[in-house]
């Protein structure tokens, strides 16, 4: 059994716990980080993993910096997060983590997308858990650990599938997916009822002054990607078509 870490949420916060503000005076302030100390941050959180999952082998999943396929679909995509700075330092701890750890990533994709395809993988299948807070990750088959909650769980196919359509019907305001306005939680799963399907999401958009296309924009955004979604050989995105 294995581990599969969205590296992008330890490296945020071990970036920013190694920031540090100093008033000089005069109005004058400073912001430095001590990369020594967002090391050993990082790596305190890997062993409370490694103790709580009683696992020693892991894989980092890295978002690819410089593209994004989401950006393609919709250039509007996080675009809500413009200007938002990364940790001091944030660069040279992911190269620190690339040198020091078994890390993945793949051209265009997030960490999430990273972890959707390694645990759906054939060969993986049974063998790994996930470990990431981010509630999208319950869109894959897997079993999945929640460190915040300290949570462990089993999403079978069918859940991972309904959590998937959940999100179609909601999006995603933190990264700038819109759904259909005013659906939430509750209101989606009235949508789908006992018998989901993509039918009832179509339904859905239409109902409320949107089209099918919309409907299929939004779902290719809010999609983890599995090992079906990506084509290895070329590597890329196999976009969500119903």
């Amino acid at each position: 059994m294995f581990s599969i870490i969205d590296a992008d949420i330890l490296l945020w916060k071990s970036a920013l716990a190694a920031e540090t503000e100093i008033n000089w005076g005069g109005d004058v302030w400073t912001l430095y980080a001590d990369l020594a100390e967002a090391k050993r941050a990082f790596e305190v959180q890997v062993a409370k993993i490694e103790d709580r999952l009683k696992i020693k082998e892991h894989i980092f999943c890295l978002s690819d910096p410089d593209a994004n396929f989401r950006k393609v679909v919709d250039p509007t995509y996080k675009s809500n997060r413009r200007g938002t700075r990364k940790p001091v330092g944030f660069r040279a701890l992911v190269d620190w983590v690339k040198g020091n750890y078994k890390t993945f990533s793949k051209p265009t994709l997030e960490a999430d997308d990273c972890l959707g395809i390694l645990a759906t993988m054939p060969t993986n299948v049974g063998q790994c858990i996930i470990v990431s807070d981010d509630k999208d990750l319950k869109t894959i088959p897997s079993k999945l650990y929640r460190p915040m909650s300290d949570e462990v769980m089993t999403i079978d196919e069918a859940a991972a599938d309904r959590n998937f359509l959940i999100q179609c019907l909601k999006g995603d305001p933190v990264d700038g997916i819109k759904g259909i306005p005013g659906v939430g939680d509750k209101k989606a799963e009235t949508i789908l009822g006992s018998r989901p399907s993509w039918g009832a999401v179509e339904q859905a958009y239409v109902k409320a002054g949107l089209t099918r296309d919309d409907a299929i924009q939004q779902a290719r955004l809010v999609r983890i990607l599995r090992w079906s979604d990506w084509h290895e050989e070329i590597q890329e995105v196999r976009l969500w078509t119903p």
